[in-house]
């Protein structure tokens, strides 16, 4: 069974190239998904501990320090959905 499959996704002369192509470019996306996520994550934990951190050095500045990073974490978030754009794009382009 198993030699039937390794048959049938064994790639031959021409084909060889369209599979390397498509196997580097799920490559990069996988990679780019995996990356956009990673920086996301850090970048709102990162904003997330500063706004807890300056909530509990001033307390009665609470509404202020936690209104502006808000607009930090949109940005990053605006731009994590462009890396995932591209990384799909690198996957759905053949």
């Amino acid at each position: 069974m198993i030699h039937s499959m390794l048959a049938f996704f064994q790639a031959t002369g021409a084909d060889a190239a369209t599979v390397a192509r498509n196997t580097n470019a799920l490559l990069g996306a996988g990679i780019g998904i995996g990356l956009s996520i990673l920086g996301l994550g850090l970048g709102m934990g990162r904003i997330g501990g500063a706004v807890a951190e300056g909530v509990a050095r001033q307390p009665e500045a609470a509404a202020e320090i936690a209104s502006r990073p808000f607009i930090f974490a949109i940005l990053l978030e605006g731009t994590t959905i462009i890396g995932l754009v591209f990384a799909l794009l690198f996957k759905l382009i053949k």
